[in-house]
């Protein structure tokens, strides 16, 4: 019997989901930015300041959504000798549930080894309605021993283009994503813009399917992850009938299906827009990545099997 696991329906959505205003270290108003995302196609912003949650309902219109959210962050002891760029540090971003919240929850003031408190920080953020994003593991300097343990995120950023562009190439983190799956993590992946400037923007969104564009439909689909993540290629649809898998997309090079294990699928030509591949069976999850002749990759979320 044939299952969608994702289709690209009439109502889908293109969204930023981490994004900096002059309200913290953007460059740009949040209105501004709402004009200039929207010029580029986009519908949907998450206005994620730094330590400041800001109610920007008054943006929404017919064509525009704004989510309310904040990043928080605990970062290493910075002795006054140690630069900025070798401080270890753990970010996320927090989506609220709340269109009309106005106040900023409590910030993360625990120690960074404490791993227990940063999952209670996390546990008690979710309990409230907030759908919690570990962000840019690898900027962070974050090795597995630290990012293995974290518990109750919703998503983790695959990409992140601010980290990609300006801080040193660190913004891809699909290994990451692989590593928190193998584990047995149901997470997410998101790809992001984090622009503070415009040379951080436009390079990671996601198409988020909703019933509409208010904030109820989009974020009941982003807490059931009917999206995925890109920076160019488009995913038209990913179904399965019995073991075999359809992947339908824009015009790319490769498409590689990774597994739980080291068995992967993928197929490699000069134009690529539909592929089935056989599965094994015995899959515990798959994901999918497309590839464009940009090296630009587009990345489902797991699907658990």
């Amino acid at each position: 019997m044939k299952k969608v696991l994702f289709k690209n329906d009439k109502n889908i959505y293109k969204a930023n989901m981490h994004c900096h205003t002059t309200l913290s270290d953007g460059a740009y108003s949040p209105e501004q930015t709402k004009e200039l995302y929207k010029s580029k196609g986009y519908s949907i912003i998450a206005f994620s300041d730094h330590h400041k949650l800001t109610n920007h309902s008054y943006l929404n219109d017919d064509s525009f959504l704004a989510i309310n959210s904040f990043e928080a962050d605990v970062n290493t002891i910075k002795p006054d000798d140690m630069p900025w760029d070798t401080v270890k540090t753990y970010h996320f971003n927090l989506f609220s549930d709340d269109p009309h919240i106005d106040t900023t929850p409590p910030l993360m003031e625990m120690e960074y080894e404490d791993i227990d408190a940063i999952n209670d920080y996390i546990k008690k953020r979710t309990d409230e309605g907030f759908l919690v994003c570990y962000n840019h593991p690898y900027w962070s300097l974050q090795t597995y021993e630290e990012y293995g343990k974290l518990k109750g995120c919703f998503a983790m950023e695959i990409y992140n283009h601010g980290c990609q562009v300006t801080d040193g190439y660190y913004g891809y983190n699909p290994q990451v994503y692989d590593e928190m799956l193998r584990c047995g993590n149901k997470i997410l992946c998101m790809s992001t813009d984090d622009n503070h400037s415009d040379i951080s923007s436009f390079g990671g969104f996601i198409m988020i399917n909703a019933a509409g564009l208010n904030y109820t439909d989009v974020f009941n689909s982003l807490k059931k992850g009917d999206f995925y993540s890109s920076q160019g290629p488009l995913i038209h649809e990913i179904s399965l009938d019995d073991n075999t898998l359809y992947i339908k997309c824009s015009d790319v090079c490769l498409i590689v299906v990774y597994t739980d294990s080291r068995l992967c699928y993928h197929k490699k030509d000069d134009v690529i827009n539909e592929v089935k591949f056989d599965l094994r069976g015995t899959e515990k999850y798959i994901r999918i990545m497309l590839r464009d002749k940009e090296h630009r990759d587009a990345n489902s979320n797991a699907y658990w099997l």
